[in-house]
């Protein structure tokens, strides 16, 4: 398994870092050779979005879990839409913080564990019309707070039950699933930065 740690240096006795968005290095290491890769953090200098940018990172470098100690809740979203657990690092070096989580000694979060002052609403979900059951009990709350009045627009009528043709393959419901969660990212990042940059006035 391929996870991601923060740390503070570019190898595997380098001590783990408790910050995500804002530590120098991520650390890749597969847990079942500890074959490792040190990447710096292309967002530790950001103005702003440091998390959103460094979870986008991790992810897309393949990373199947992170070990760290502190995530904000726009990193923790992130990674949550893209289905990646997060663990708590228990200090001590990468290596030590891999071999925790190889032998299963590291506690998963469920939601952030450091403010940031964010409102993610909770309301109408992604609404996808797919039938392929992506409300995930969430609902991401997509609204921006925009509507001042009104109803929200009626709910588009079931597929019909008739004769549509042949069900999608496993390998094409597959696909066409990482293309929704890609895009659901995409979206996703883009409120995260929106919010953020209105919390702070800009």
């Amino acid at each position: 398994m391929r996870i991601a740690i923060t740390a503070s240096g570019a190898d595997l006795d380098a001590p783990a870092s408790p910050v995500f968005g804002r530590c120098s290095t991520y650390v890749f290491v597969d847990t079942e050779t500890m074959a490792f890769e040190a990447v710096e953090n292309p967002g530790i200098g950001a103005p702003s979005g440091a998390g959103i940018q460094a979870a986008q990172f991790v992810i897309e470098r393949g990373a199947q879990a992170v070990v760290t100690g502190n995530v904000g809740p726009n990193a923790f979203s992130v990674f949550q839409s893209a289905g990646v657990p997060i663990y708590l690092s228990g200090g001590g070096t990468v290596r030590e913080a891999a071999e925790a989580f190889r032998v299963g000694e590291l506690q998963s979060i469920a939601d952030a564990n450091v403010q940031a002052g964010m409102g993610m609403g909770r309301g109408r979900g992604m609404g996808m019309g797919r039938g392929m059951g992506m409300g995930m009990g969430r609902g991401m709350g997509m609204g921006m707070g925009r509507r001042t009045g009104g109803a929200f627009p009626p709910t588009p009528p079931p597929p019909p039950t008739g004769d549509v043709g042949p069900a999608p393959s496993h390998e094409q419901e597959v696909a066409s699933l990482k293309d929704m969660a890609g895009e659901l990212r995409k979206q996703l990042a883009d409120v995260m930065e929106r919010l953020e940059r209105l919390e702070k006035g800009e």
